[in-house]
């Protein structure tokens, strides 16, 4: 990406922005120790909008993931959920605000095995001391085809149905945007396209703006927008994605990658 497809991207979508990241760096350590994680990242997550984010081992797709979603702090720049920075925030107030406006989706599932299906559901709601809107309650239902299962524990669901509660549980807040980090990793190809589909329409059909970390081309072509991340670097993307589309860019990246390590040793 050049200079000029840098500052188009940095401006896309307006002001409708569901978070962004502005001149983020992430450093660990220090000294010959020291490993950076993102170098100077600028990215718009518009709102209503499905982006998957990707890159080679180490580029630092995870990195910029928990921080745009505030489980970690970024070493210099700013992070923002909707209009509210996160830097500086105090833990109390970053807690809440992680509860009412983010909702996140885990290769584990992390469902609590002694609640049933709707009660893990409803799990972020009660935290928070609110009841939910029977509406969209029963419009997350009837999306995700839980209908039959709600009192079931998930010892007694497949993979496919617990994560489909999983997500049920991520979107009952009606959060500003939702994180899935791999959520597809522990899943047969078919649940893994149920899941895909089901994430697609949320966003397509109810609005919400959904954030997927993942290394399968099939999976991120499900996106309407993929992210490509090489050394800490935002370094391409694609519109409208198709899976052969994202592969290519990715054994490209897998080249670049290699080329820089090799010269680097030498």
């Amino acid at each position: 990406m050049n200079a000029a497809q840098r500052t188009a991207h940095n401006r896309a979508g307006g002001g409708a922005f569901a978070a962004r990241a502005e001149d983020v760096w992430k450093v660990y350590g220090s000294g010959e120790a020291q490993v950076v994680a993102l170098r100077g990242v600028n990215l718009n997550l518009t709102k209503g909008q499905f982006t998957a984010i990707m890159g080679p081992s180490g580029s630092g797709k995870s990195t910029l993931m928990h921080c745009l979603a505030g489980l970690d702090t970024v070493t210099r720049g700013t992070v923002y959920i909707d209009q509210t920075p996160l830097n500086g925030l105090r833990d109390n107030t970053l807690t809440k605000l992680r509860r009412d406006q983010i909702g996140f989706i885990f290769q584990q599932f992390n469902l609590l095995p002694t609640l049933t299906a709707k009660e893990n559901i409803l799990l972020p709601l009660n935290i928070a001391g609110r009841k939910p809107d029977p509406h969209w309650y029963d419009t997350i239902i009837n999306t995700v085809g839980l209908t039959n299962r709600l009192h079931h524990r998930p010892t007694q669901l497949s993979g496919g149905q617990q994560q489909r509660v999983a997500c049920a549980r991520a979107l009952i807040t009606k959060p500003h945007v939702i994180f899935a980090d791999e959520p597809t990793g522990n899943l047969d190809s078919h649940s893994g396209a149920e899941i895909l589909t089901f994430l697609q329409q949320s966003v397509h059909q109810h609005q919400q703006t959904i954030v997927m970390v993942t290394h399968d081309p099939v999976a991120a072509a499900y996106a309407d927008r993929v992210i490509f991340l090489a050394d800490g670097n935002i370094v391409d993307e694609l519109a409208n994605p198709t899976a052969e589309a994202v592969l290519d860019t990715m054994k490209r990246l897998d080249t670049l990658v290699a080329t820089d390590a090799a010269e680097a040793v030498a």
